[in-house]
């Protein structure tokens, strides 16, 4: 499928960043990618926005993989979307049960009729050629917002109600959760095992675009996603990639490990220091190495897998965060497809081995996840791809007037369920703060 390019310079990019998101919100379906300037070695693009389906895929997990290849092979172009953590159950006899409040189909993609890449002060307008004659004029519009237009528009839209957080799982009944999971590891059925909560919201509206701003602010994270489909929204401040294709490299990028930021320097250079050396939290990213080495495995060529960074400690505005790189190179002729199903859903969000940890969270969570540990992404035309980790997020079902957000930590045999508690909600304050307070950012 041929596209128009042209490319336009722009004096401020964050401004401009601001107004061609808002500019987006006319459409039915829009995916927006912020890497916000973080500095890392693999990366095609500062932010990309894609808008408006020309064609798109929605479906359940039944087949999932396979109807994804044949959309990407037919389509032969860029797509974007996600898979939701539920597609599990293509990959391996698995079952989602736990209640959901949300709504996401298990995997959706879209073709996109306009399509926008920003590097430095380049705006790159990619557009399918029956609608390219309207590049100069959407430039001119996006370019034409002004911070009182957007102003107006936001609060024409809906604003945050009174909003009451509740606990999917209260603190006594998670102590006791954890406590049989670390049963489960005495016992040696697992390893590891990555257990979530739930916080939600009944019958409670925001403003999505106007929430997504604020979360990205005050997290400022490498993978930042805005998705629209309808009346269902992802607000993500992800700070992890879950897999990444260059050519015939393939790169992951699990994050397991967090501690808070500090105000004080001195503090702060010691907590982060001190998560390095921790040898919990070490030992935790460790094991989802080993998983992610032998997940990459089933796709490389042999002996091409390699730890290129093994638990290194990198700062992001709200926590720092234990990250290590494993790479592969596969064969020219592997299907991108099947990379992605050998090696989901990405260790991290699940615990090791992989299939055993699956089956005990699923009975011991409450909620099903969804798109939350699912993953985000796009693949180019060339077959490359890049996809999140969908974590650190608030999904919202505008219609069901249903938000929620969820999150969880790697549960292992030295685990404490007191000090596991408080890493959740070390990692859930960021969206409870916007949540709660989003008019006044």
């Amino acid at each position: 499928m041929q596209r128009t390019i042209k490319t336009f310079s722009v004096e401020n990019t964050n401004v401009f960043k601001k107004q061609i998101l808002l500019w987006a919100q006319q459409f039915e379906t829009v995916l927006w990618l912020d890497s916000n300037n973080y500095k890392q070695q693999y990366s095609s693009f500062d932010c990309g926005l894609a808008v408006e389906e020309f064609t798109s895929i929605k479906t359940d997990y039944l087949n999932a993989f396979e109807k994804l290849k044949e959309y990407q092979t037919i389509t032969k172009d860029y797509i974007f979307g996600y898979i939701s953590y539920d597609v599990k159950n293509d990959v391996e006899e698995l079952s989602s049960n736990n209640l959901d409040g949300l709504g996401f189909a298990d995997l959706f993609f879209f073709q996109p009729k306009k399509l926008f890449f920003i590097i430095g002060n380049t705006i790159e307008f990619q557009y399918l050629k029956m609608v390219d004659d309207e590049i100069e004029s959407d430039f001119e519009e996006i370019s034409n917002l002004t911070f009182q237009t957007q102003s107006r528009n936001l609060k024409n839209k809906t604003s945050n109600s009174d909003i009451k957080i509740k606990l999917r799982i209260h603190k006594d009944e998670y102590y006791a959760k954890v406590n049989k999971i670390i049963d489960h590891i005495k016992r040696g059925d697992i390893y590891e095992a990555n257990f979530c909560q739930e916080f939600y919201a009944e019958n409670s509206t925001i403003n999505p675009a106007q929430v997504y701003e604020d979360l990205n602010k005050i997290s400022k994270p490498p993978f930042a996603t805005f998705l629209k489909i309808e009346q269902q929204y992802l607000l993500s401040a992800s700070p992890e990639r879950y897999i990444r294709k260059e050519g015939n490299k393939i790169i992951s990028q699990p994050i397991k490990g967090t501690a808070k930021r500090l105000r004080s320097k001195i503090d702060d250079d010691k907590i982060a220091s001190d998560l390095s050396r921790d040898i919990k939290e070490r030992a935790e990213n460790v094991m989802i190495v080993d998983l992610v080495r032998n997940d990459l495995s089933k796709s490389a060529i042999k002996g091409s897998v390699k730890v290129e960074e093994l638990c290194k400690v990198y700062s992001f505005k709200q926590v720092h965060q234990m990250i290590s790189t494993v790479v592969s190179e596969i064969y020219p002729n592997t299907n991108p497809i099947d990379v992605l199903k050998t090696t989901f859903p990405m260790g991290s969000m699940t615990g090791a081995p992989k299939i055993s940890a699956m089956k005990i969270i699923e009975n011991l969570e409450e909620t099903k996840r969804g798109l939350y540990s699912g993953t985000v992404g796009y693949f180019t035309p060339n077959g490359d791809f890049d996809f999140n980790v969908v974590i650190r997020s608030i999904l919202y079902n505008q219609e069901k007037k249903y938000i929620s957000y969820s999150v969880g930590g790697a549960i292992t045999a030295k685990s404490n369920p007191e000090k596991e508690y408080e890493e959740c909600l070390l990692k859930a304050k960021a969206m409870k703060y916007v949540l709660l307070n989003s008019s006044k950012i």
